[in-house]
């Protein structure tokens, strides 16, 4: 599997309560959960050190603060955001009764076919896990579509959970959001982190306790 990384020269910034970062072209692992999966005060506390983390690197960053000084709030920038992922996920693995179950043959197909819509004329996917209150998605944006438009995440996450959300509340009859407005995604450095987010998909159901072989959970898909 040979992945080209594109460099985040430039970017968009979308303010919410995480800070999203995007470039055409750069390959994503990203994670986003039913509306009600979380409690909504579980986070609070772990997202508000996080943004204002962000803020501060930034800041420095712009500042031309010196090399060490800008190392140093990266640093401690990703590991607080892998404590909140790592937080998250275990509230997510709790099974709590959601609003819906994502992990329904029907639901898992219109989740499916939401990601797949865009393959080869927007992204390129490589693995994909649809949960019963969760998703994963790894794939690759590409630079431009077919009209020359440059591919935004932002643009694609919103296309994918507009069309899901309609189609799953039709058919479980019943109206309201369904997504949780916000979405977690990580940038992929190089083939390693590739790899692993792959990997980390895949083995999503056997880590929650869903199933003991990660190759009988319906949910997943895997491309060449």
């Amino acid at each position: 599997m040979t992945l080209k990384i594109k460099f985040m020269e430039k970017m968009e910034f979308h303010k919410a309560n995480l800070p999203h970062f995007q470039q055409p072209g750069q390959a994503y692992f990203v994670t986003w959960n039913l509306q009600d999966a979380i409690p909504a005060k579980a986070l609070n506390d772990y997202t508000e050190k996080l943004k204002q983390l962000r803020i501060s690197l930034d800041f420095a960053i712009k500042s031309n603060l010196p090399p060490e000084q800008v190392n140093a709030l990266r640093f401690d920038y990703n590991i607080l955001r892998k404590k909140t992922m790592k937080a998250m996920e275990d509230l997510l693995h709790l099974k709590n009764k959601c609003i819906v179950d994502l992990s329904r043959p029907d639901n898992t197909t219109i989740v499916q076919d939401a990601l797949c819509y865009w393959e080869g004329k927007k992204l390129k996917n490589y693995a994909l896990c649809v949960m019963p209150n969760h998703v994963h998605w790894v794939f690759r944006l590409f630079e431009k579509d077919i009209s020359g438009k440059s591919v935004w995440l932002d643009d694609i996450l919103k296309s994918v959970k507009q069309y899901s959300a309609t189609q799953i509340n039709q058919l479980e009859k019943q109206k309201g959001t369904l997504w949780h407005k916000e979405s977690w995604d990580t940038t992929i450095r190089d083939e390693r982190h590739l790899y692993e987010a792959i990997e980390y998909t895949r083995n999503n159901p056997v880590a929650a306790g869903l199933v003991s072989d990660r190759n009988d959970w319906k949910g997943t898909l895997v491309f060449e």
